[in-house]
C-alpha cells in the first residue's frame, strides 16, 4: 500500500514546511497526476489539521503530509550563548532582541500524529529519523502508507527493518533540510543515483529519488534505477501556487546567486540553500542544536523577509531551472508531456 504505484505521472512533490507547501500546491500536484506532499512540520495541530481538510477539499487524488521526527539533544549554554552573541549585531541591526534561551520542543508530534489518523491523507512521511512501532500500527491502522526519508543505506535498513511501506531516498543535490536521522551526523553525501539505486538494493521497498532534478532527463535517470518517482521541490517554489517568500522567489533567478551549499547557520541541522552573507559569515560557528538554533534565528529571519542575504534561500542543485509557472505544467514538463 505505498500508494506510488498508480500514478499517472511520476513525480512526486516534496513536503516544505515553514510555509512554502501550501494546500494549493499540494492539490495542483496531485491534479496534475502526481503525488503532492504537505509539509506539517513548525504548524500546531489545529493548523495542519486545518490544511489537510483544505488539501482534500481541493483534489479528489490522494496526497501526503510529511512530519518531522523531534530528538532532543543536549544543548551546551556557552556554545549556544556564542552564536547568540556572534548574531547580536545582525539582530539589534533588525530590532530584533535575541532569546537568552530556548526550550526544547517536539513540534506537538504525538498530536499532530493524531490529526493524520483521524484525517487520513493517502501516505504520512517522516524525516528526521523514524516514528515508532506504535505510531506505525495507529497509521497502518487508519489505511495510512508510511514513507521514512533517508540518506544512506543504513538509514533504509533501520526504516525497512521497522516496517515502513515505502521511501524517499534524498540525494546530496537536493534542496533544504538534510534528513539524516540525528542532528549531529555528518552528510553522507550521496549523489541521488547512486543512494537511489543502493537503497532499493537493501531496501527492496519502492523508492522516491530526491535530489538535483531539473527537468526530464533527471527524472528518466532516476527512473531507470527502479525508482517508482522522482520527487521535486526546488522547481516548485516559483509557482504561484507555492507559499515561497518573495525575495526567495526572486533569488532563485538571480545571477548574483550561483551555488548551493549545506549550512547548519539558520536551523543547526544541515540544511542546502543558496550561498548568501548570512551563510558566508556564520556556517562555521553554529552549533548541532535543533530546533533550538532554528529558533534562534527565526526573529531575525522574520525581520528580513525581504533581504535575500539574510533569509535562508534553500534551494538544490538543479534551482535555476525553477520556473514561475503554474505547479501543475512543472509536473507535466517534468514528466515528458
Amino acid at each position: 500500500m505505498h500508494r506510488f504505484d498508480d500514478l499517472s505521472l511520476p513525480i512526486v512533490g516534496a513536503p516544505m514546511a515553514g510555509g512554502v507547501s501550501t494546500p494549493s500546491l499540494t492539490a495542483a500536484v496531485s491534479n496534475a497526476g502526481g503525488f503532492g506532499f504537505y509539509g506539517g512540520a513548525y504548524l500546531a495541530p489545529d493548523a495542519l489539521r486545518s490544511a489537510v481538510r483544505e488539501i482534500a477539499g481541493l483534489t479528489d487524488a490522494p496526497f501526503g503530509v510529511n512530519l518531522f521526527v523531534p530528538e532532543r539533544v543536549d544543548v551546551d549554554a556557552d556554545e549556544f550563548a556564542a552564536y547568540r552573541d556572534r548574531l547580536a549585531p545582525l539582530a539589534a541591526r533588525l530590532g530584533v532582541e535575541l532569546p537568552a534561551t530556548v526550550p526544547f520542543t517536539d513540534d506537538a508530534f504525538d498530536a499532530k500524529v493524531d490529526v493524520l489518523v483521524d484525517e487520513r491523507p493517502a501516505v504520512a512521511s517522516f524525516t528526521f529519523g523514524l516514528p515508532s512501532g506504535a505510531v506505525i500500527d495507529r497509521l497502518r491502522a487508519a489505511d495510512i502508507a508510511v514513507s521514512a526519508t533517508v540518506t544512506s543505506v543504513d538509514e533504509a535498513r533501520a526504516a525497512a527493518d521497522l516496517g515502513v511501506d515505502s521511501l524517499c531516498a534524498q540525494g546530496v543535490s537536493a534542496g533544504g533540510h538534510r534528513a539524516m536521522f540525528a542532528i549531529a551526523d555528518s552528510d553522507p553525501e550521496i549523489d541521488t543515483l547512486d543512494l537511489v539505486r543502493s537503497v532499493i538494493a537493501a531496501s527492496g521497498l519502492p523508492t522516491v529519488g530526491a535530489g538535483g532534478v531539473a527537468g526530464p532527463d533527471d527524472v528518466r535517470a532516476i527512473l531507470d534505477t527502479g525508482a517508482v518517482a522522482a520527487q521535486v521541490g526546488t522547481l516548485l517554489l516559483r509557482t504561484p501556487e507555492a507559499g515561497t517568500r518573495t525575495a526567495h522567489r526572486g533569488a532563485l533567478a538571480d545571477p548574483q546567486f550561483t551555488t548551493t551549499v549545506t549550512t547548519r547557520a539558520y536551523s543547526g541541522r544541515l540544511a542546502r540553500g543558496l550561498v548568501n552573507d548570512f551563510i558566508r559569515a556564520n556556517s562555521d560557528h553554529a552549533p548541532s542544536y535543533y530546533p533550538q538554533v532554528n529558533t534562534l534565528t527565526g526573529g531575525i529571519r522574520k525581520a528580513a523577509s525581504d533581504d535575500p542575504q539574510v533569509i535562508n534561500l534553500w534551494a538544490g542543485a538543479g534551482f535555476r531551472a525553477a520556473r514561475a509557472v503554474p505547479a501543475g505544467d512543472v509536473v507535466r514538463d517534468l514528466a515528458g508531456f
